[in-house]
């Protein structure tokens, strides 16, 4: 390790860009590159991301972020990444057979990887914890091996690998064909209570064990880096966490009653569980982390479509996405957008539903469009919020990051649609910076209590309004939502059976409370 003062680099490999940050002992970020991630769309519903790419931008955006800085005093390095996209790749040769998969793509749907499970659902959700749906890795895998490796001779015989994205950094970086325990439980065939593969799944959807990485801990053993000009050879990678759960531990997030919500082309609302217990239908049990040998688990609701939505009614309106909050009038005035383009997530799990406006009026104009766009994504989340409140108890206090936060309409409306305290995070990269604070944790860099001490910058939104107003809008976002739902629940032919649950019970009503709002700067 270099004399000078200790940096940890995370390097955060998203669905639309790869990002390195340069964090100090002071817990702040030093130095930033990012380098943006092309998505290819090759048929409906296919969404493909190039491995080489995602691979190629990382060791740019780490040059990047060290131009003009002492390469030799990175001291450990964590990686942040999407989570259930799925490649295929040759062991020896190390090259993609497959285009990256991503998490995305909705190819899965109806295909016969998927409805040979559907007899078998509930023991897949028991075991994974996860619902049948095709974002999950679990299908991807099937339809890969399927067209790559169909009679699995290759598999078996141990030639190929199956990876996610960190699972691809770290063959990579390392060699060694590895996946960190919180990105495999997101892929559909790991036990979440043991945290190891599980057979009766990998059976299900025909994934032979010999093409899977082998599980470790968040905090490793992983290889040292390679290939990350202009760091030298052997800088060890001590952290690999998957996106939403380094932004949960950015956050702080084990303290008790803390939920927090990443905003991005869609969002993830997590919350730390004191046990695996069986979940509600609407959420999902993964794991957050495995530390010190032993996992912490979460209970997490994935929202498909959050940020994509304002880029989409960009696209249409021919405006910027940062232009719609401008152009968002004060009111829908009636009108609602269920982003549903790629079926409804968390904590619907409908993939039959579909996209659609309503309310719309001959006085209906574009700003009123965007005003309905941005209470989607609040709408969304406060569905999720409230299934976690089902299982965790009251949620007062809502933790929020994200590109999309930077939107003071959006944190507005998510106080005022959720009755809760929104507390923004003012740390730009949030799950890059969860990535780096465990990789430092590891390293020495910090102890647990120096890192719970770290500066926590957040700006509060306190809910105004009433109760009565609010649950008003509820309803009327949730009747959109059965619209939305119509065709699967109709179509005795859809194959929304699979991942389909019931509506959630409405958020108990209750005298509204506003909760104190936090004022320090560092608050957790």
């Amino acid at each position: 390790m270099s004399t000078a003062e200790p940096l940890v680099l995370a390097i955060d490999q998203g669905t639309s860009a790869t990002k390195a940050i340069l964090v100090d002992r002071r817990g702040d970020i030093v130095a930033h590159g990012s380098v943006p991630l092309e998505l290819s769309t090759p048929a409906p519903g296919w969404v493909e991301q190039s491995a080489e790419e995602i691979w190629a931008g990382c060791g740019r955006a780490v040059a990047a972020c060290l131009d003009g800085r002492n390469a030799s005093s990175v001291a450990a390095i964590g990686l942040s990444t999407q989570r259930e996209s799925l490649l295929l790749w040759d062991r020896a040769t190390g090259e993609p057979l497959s285009p990256l998969v991503s998490w995305l793509d909705k190819r899965t749907a109806g295909d016969p990887a998927l409805l040979r499970a559907v007899p078998r659902a509930e023991l897949v959700r028991e075991v994974s914890g996860l619902p049948l749906d095709p974002m999950f890795s679990a299908p991807k895998a099937a339809w890969l091996l399927d067209r790559y490796d169909p009679d699995r001779r290759r598999s078996r015989a141990g030639e190929l690998c199956l990876g996610t994205v960190d699972s691809w950094l770290l063959f990579k970086l390392g060699g060694a064909h590895l996946i960190e325990v919180g990105n495999a439980a997101r892929t559909q065939l790991l036990d979440v209570r043991r945290c190891a593969w599980d057979r009766r799944l990998t059976q299900i959807f025909d994934v032979p064990l010999e093409v899977l990485p082998r599980v470790v801990p968040s905090q490793g053993p992983f290889p040292s880096a390679r290939g990350l000009a202009p760091l030298a050879d052997g800088v060890p990678v001590t952290a690999v966490l998957g996106d939403s759960h380094a932004a949960l531990f950015a956050h702080a997030g084990w303290a008790p009653g803390t939920v927090k919500a990443t905003y991005g082309t869609g969002s993830s609302v997590m919350a730390v569980v004191p046990s695996a217990a069986r979940v509600s239908s609407g959420l999902c049990l993964t794991v957050a982390w495995q530390t010190g040998g032993n996992p912490t688990w979460a209970v997490e609701g994935n929202v498909r479509s959050t940020g994509a939505t304002v880029n989409w009614l960009a696209g249409v309106l021919g405006r910027g996405p940062a232009e719609l909050a401008e152009l968002a009038a004060d009111s829908s005035e009636g009108v609602v957008v269920v982003p549903a383009f790629g079926g409804l997530g968390a904590p619907w799990w409908d993939e039959n539903a579909v996209g659609l406006i309503s309310g719309l009026t001959l006085g209906t104009h574009p700003g009123h469009l965007a005003r309905a766009a941005l209470e989607s994504i609040a709408f969304q989340v406060e569905d999720v919020v409230a299934a976690v409140e089902r299982e965790t108890g009251p949620v007062t206090r809502l933790l929020a990051d994200g590109g999309p936060t930077g939107n003071p309409v959006l944190m507005r409306l998510q106080a005022d649609t959720s009755g809760r305290l929104v507390e923004r995070a003012l740390a730009r990269d949030l799950s890059a910076l969860g990535a780096a604070h465990l990789a430092g944790l590891t390293r020495g860099v910090w102890d647990r209590a120096a890192l719970e001490r770290l500066d926590r910058p957040r700006e509060s939104y306190a809910p105004t309004g009433d109760e009565t107003t609010r649950a008003r809008r509820l309803a009327h976002w949730h009747t959109a939502v059965r619209r939305s739902r119509l065709r699967a629940t109709t179509d005795e032919t859809a194959t929304g059976e699979v991942g389909r649950t019931p509506e959630p019970p409405p958020r108990a009503a209750v005298p509204h409370r506003t909760p104190e709002p936090s004022t320090a700067k560092g608050a957790s």
